[in-house]
């Protein structure tokens, strides 16, 4: 990696830190290049404009949680066990110190849901990737005969999907101590619902 490469990651690491806390449309040129000790005119050199620093902090994003979560919970063995591992990793990720504000497609989903363009459209098709990434794993634990042949996966993935999203909402914004508990416990009663009579 070339030093241009190394500042331009220093950079997105530090925006997508940002972006967790603040969203995309609070990153400024200026702001990012006094946290990363470069001129604006320096910063700006490594993006065409504060849209395209946008898009890239995602895309930038969506590689660390690849990186982070999904390579390594495909890992694991097929069927329950990866289901597992998916759902240990993503807690992992919404934990990490790089993230201050947490999974930063939360952040970003709360920003843009409503804000039709090019970063709405990328983030909608990377969390469709990832709600079809977990149906599929609910699919191969199907297959491997750990879950009942019945279970409708989309239904679970959406339902995964929302003990994340649970244990953000009370661990971020509420507090709650015992958010991670409970979120186990809520992801250990869809396991159980989902193994019933197989």
């Amino acid at each position: 990696m070339g030093k241009g490469d190394e500042t331009r990651a220093v950079i997105l690491d530090e925006a997508v830190a940002e972006a967790s806390r603040f969203g995309l449309e609070a990153l400024t040129i200026g702001q990012l290049a006094q946290r990363v000790g470069l001129s604006k005119s320096g910063l700006f050199a490594h993006f065409g404009s504060k849209e395209d620093l946008q898009l890239q902090v995602l895309e930038s994003a969506v590689e660390r949680f690849v990186e982070t979560v999904v390579a390594p919970g495909l890992k694991a063995p097929r069927g329950e066990p990866r289901v597992r591992a998916l759902f240990e990793r993503w807690l992992e990720w919404e934990k990490d110190p790089g993230l201050p504000g947490g999974c930063v497609f939360i952040a970003l989903a709360n920003e843009l849901d409503d804000r039709p363009g090019p970063l709405r459209d990328r983030l909608v098709s990377y969390q469709r990737d990832w709600i079809g990434a977990l149906a599929t794993a609910a699919r191969i634990a199907v297959d491997e005969g750990h879950f009942r042949r019945e279970l409708d996966c989309a239904q679970f993935a959406y339902e995964f999907y929302s003990v994340v999203l649970a244990y953000h909402h009370f661990n971020r914004l509420l507090r709650d101590p015992e958010a991670e508990r409970r979120a186990r416990g809520a992801f250990d009663d869809l396991l159980a619902a989902a193994t019933a009579g197989s």
